[in-house]
């Protein structure tokens, strides 16, 4: 995928990584991190409501979510379109990508002006181990296993997401493409099934990622399968929304046989 520029925004070197913003000619605004794509202005809502809404829909009641990463705002807006949750934490490690996205991306960045969002500019390692038991959801939205993201996709960081869990909570994670990563997903699905009473996959279509598709690991402490969400949109919410519906909830789960065997073993 290749997009023209029309107008480099900012260009900079932040603690951890290479930060872009420009202007496209078709895609409207970008972010891109170390020269991977992170967010386009044209696509980003199928990602963000998609990571977002699976685990806060599949959960009865989530009072108490925490993301790691997401530092662009994104997923803030839309756990925020929960009027039933009560506190959002956000736990970033980069805080150019917090001031930047703020700077260029008020369309995601907005998220961070709903009341009940703290902004720790921390590893969210340490500030789950600082909060077990806590959360209901954890969602983490990080970029690709390279540079400071690499530890997101290793078990360790998985069992600290679980300790960090309530009872019945789920994690949602970026779990890669099946196109692309398979070498990736399976294993580190398998290693967490020991942890996590559930471990399931989910993905969306979203054309400026790699071979257009990105997959979410599902897993829940205690709990039953994420397949089914617990709740469904309001009229009001639904119409607020550009791609999920409870409906596309179910089906999102459901993967090409190549992708289900590979993954779960299945003939």
């Amino acid at each position: 995928m290749s997009l023209q520029v029309k107008e480099v925004l900012y260009h900079g070197r932040s603690k951890f990584q290479d930060v872009l913003v420009f202007d496209s000619t078709n895609n409207g605004r970008v972010l891109v991190l170390d020269g991977v794509i992170q967010v386009t202005e044209r696509d980003e809502f199928s990602y963000q409501e998609m990571m977002a809404h699976i685990p806060l829909y599949a959960h009865p009641n989530p009072e108490k979510v925490l993301v790691i990463g997401g530092g662009d705002g994104g997923i803030l807006r839309e756990i925020a379109k929960h009027p039933g949750v009560k506190e959002i934490f956000i736990c970033e490690i980069d805080g150019d990508v917090i001031e930047y996205s703020k700077k260029y991306l008020p369309s995601l960045a907005k998220g961070y002006d709903d009341s009940r969002v703290t902004v720790k500019v921390m590893d969210g390692a340490i500030f789950m181990d600082e909060n077990q038991d806590n959360f209901d959801v954890i969602i983490t939205d990080s970029s690709d296993p390279i540079g400071p993201a690499s530890v997101l996709f290793e078990t360790p960081f998985y069992n600290a997401m679980h300790k960090s869990l309530r009872d019945g909570g789920i994690v949602c994670t970026q779990g890669e493409s099946i196109w692309l990563h398979l070498d990736i997903i399976k294993p580190l699905m398998d290693s967490i099934k020991q942890t996590y009473t559930t471990v399931e996959y989910a993905y969306t279509t979203i054309p400026t990622y790699p071979s257009g598709q990105i997959g979410f690991i599902v897993a829940g402490k205690n709990r039953g399968s994420c397949k089914e969400p617990a709740r469904n949109p309001t009229d009001e919410q639904q119409d607020a929304l550009n791609y999920y519906s409870s409906d596309i909830h179910k089906a999102s789960f459901v993967l090409p046989k190549f992708a289900q065997r590979a993954i779960f073993d299945e003939k």
